[in-house]
């Protein structure tokens, strides 16, 4: 049974207190030690945030079940559902019918990888039977006949599949806002953007609503939430992990992970990836990344302060220059450069466009402006521009530049002996929720930059989509917001990247740990 939010949370709501399980029809989990025992909004908090890893553990040990902590989450999401805004259909009877077997499993001494651990679904992951509206109202009814290829790893491990999260219109914004779906806007402070084009993904983790969520990055859409919501995720390298099988040649774009701490996002990530039948560009064998790694001592590591190009706020910059000093500690020898990219911020965003607008996803917004009357502000504008403006010679054009970038960065780092790059992922996390770039203006320290993109130094590494990169928490800025870096390796190493948000996460405070944790008010 698949509902809308609303229906879902107008469902929920009609119980009295806590009694979700009676309304759907749910028998209590059974066999557990915490089974029986009343739900409090604490205990709710704890089972909604709490690490995947802690529930597989608490699981094994049968003194927690898969079904509690679906309970948990949806009761969080009746209260914290409408005020973030992160969900486009909730889905609890089938996602409690997966906990129920995950539950089993459990007892019966024959887990999967992800048993029982509840994944948030982008609505752009197709699942047979649910709704995908990729945020716009032209597809508002469109209902999928197949499970992705990603979807069908998720179910294999046991992995609990519970909501689908919200997206700007068509995957083309740096925030979440549709004409559908409204304003998804950031559990740390709820003025501010929660990014996209994952945000909803991002939004749902940063509220406690799930327990890991999945992302796809074309531009920076996985990177952007998780710098925004204080997460840790991974853009990984093209062919890691299997799309949709008529999407293999849309070099930019890639599926990933999101979670709160980086061994969990590993965990989702290790499930995702590898070979799946059907498509083309999977990359053999299956890498399965280790959840611990040596330290980073003697490591070399260039740090670029701005990409060459950017304005970045004081407070990135700080909070940046922290997590350098905390690798430091660790033993890493860090060395500023500056890169020299031989283009602009504005060149990488045009080259971006002509590299995904040329292709299949320039066809699909090209098809859409017969219906531009039911489009956003921005949707608009990109479907205009796959129809009018793109080509064969803009193919040609980002496929030179891309190389001759990606030749420059080689030199510069990797062939220089560098064994990662460091760089803020965003220049402020000051960004307001409903921006519209093609209304709005924004500045960054006083200093009017690009609404659109101005302001993400993630769109480099899709231009240069083999490089694996992760983006990492770093803290939280005055306004209560977080700030992030981004950790890039070399082609195909995605381990690097882990090595080095391993010594991160262990020489600096964490956020969802102690009282740093989300109010869902605004600072």
């Amino acid at each position: 049974m698949t509902l809308t939010r609303r229906n879902a949370l107008q469902m929920l709501g009609a119980t009295a207190g806590f009694g979700m399980a009676g309304a759907l029809g749910l028998a209590p989990s059974r066999g557990v030690r915490a089974a029986g025992a009343a739900p409090t909004e604490a205990r709710d908090l704890e089972l909604a945030y709490m690490t995947a890893t802690k529930q597989l553990q608490l699981f094994r040990q049968k003194k927690l079940s898969p079904v509690e902590v679906l309970k948990a989450q949806l009761r969080l999401t009746e209260q914290r559902g409408k005020v973030v805004n992160c969900f486009t259909y909730l889905h609890p009877k089938e996602a409690m019918a997966q906990a129920q077997e995950s539950e089993r499993r459990w007892q019966q001494g024959n887990p999967r990888a992800l048993e029982g651990i509840t994944v948030a679904l982008k609505d752009e992951m197709a699942v047979k039977g649910w709704t995908m509206t990729a945020g716009s109202k032209v597809f508002r009814d469109r209902v999928m006949t197949t499970n992705d290829p990603i979807v069908v790893k998720l179910l294999d491990a046991g992995a609990v599949l519970h909501a689908q999260t919200t997206v700007p219109e068509m995957y083309f914004l740096g925030v979440t806002w549709s004409d559908l779906w409204g304003v998804t806007r950031n559990p740390w402070n709820l003025q501010y953007a929660v990014g996209g084009s994952s945000g909803g993904s991002g939004a749902a983790l940063a509220a406690g609503l799930t327990t890991l969520a999945t992302g796809s990055d074309m531009g920076g859409s996985i990177r952007i939430p998780a710098a925004f919501n204080g997460l840790w995720g991974f853009k990984p390298p093209y062919g890691r992990v299997p799309v949709e099988p008529t999407y293999v040649s849309l070099l930019p774009s890639v599926l990933g992970p999101l979670a709160r701490t980086l061994p969990d996002m590993i965990r989702l990530e290790n499930v995702i990836s590898g070979p799946a039948p059907g498509v083309m560009n999977s990359l053999r064998p299956k890498l399965d990344l280790p959840l611990t790694y040596a330290g980073v001592k003697g490591m070399r590591i260039a740090y670029s302060p701005n990409q060459g190009w950017a304005k970045v706020s004081e407070n990135v910059r700080r909070n940046t220059e922290a997590a350098l000093a905390a690798l430091e500690r660790q033993g890493a020898v860090i060395t500023k450069v500056d890169l020299d990219l031989g283009v602009s911020g504005s060149d990488i965003r045009k080259v971006l466009m002509e590299s995904l607008l040329t292709g299949i996803q320039g066809a699909d917004m090209a098809d859409l402006v017969s219906q531009k009357d039911q489009l956003t502000s921005y949707g608009r504008h990109f479907a205009e521009l796959a129809s009018t403006s793109m080509g064969p010679q803009q193919a040609r054009h980002a496929a030179q530049v891309s190389a001759e970038i990606y030749r420059r960065v080689d030199a510069q780092v990797f062939q220089s002996g560098y064994q990662a790059l460091i760089m803020p992922t965003l220049t402020t996390s000051e960004i307001p929720a409903d921006i519209d770039p093609f209304r709005d203006t924004l500045l960054v320290d006083g200093v009017e930059v690009d609404p659109l993109a101005g302001w993400v130094l993630t769109p480099l590494w899709n231009l240069l989509n083999w490089n694996p990169v992760l983006a990492a928490p770093t803290g939280l800025d005055p306004d209560n917001m977080p700030t992030s870096i981004q950790i890039i390796a070399p082609t195909y190493e995605d381990a690097t990247c882990m090595r080095v948000g391993s010594a991160l996460a262990s020489a600096m405070p964490q956020l969802y740990t102690g009282n740093r944790f989300p109010t869902l008010t605004r600072s």
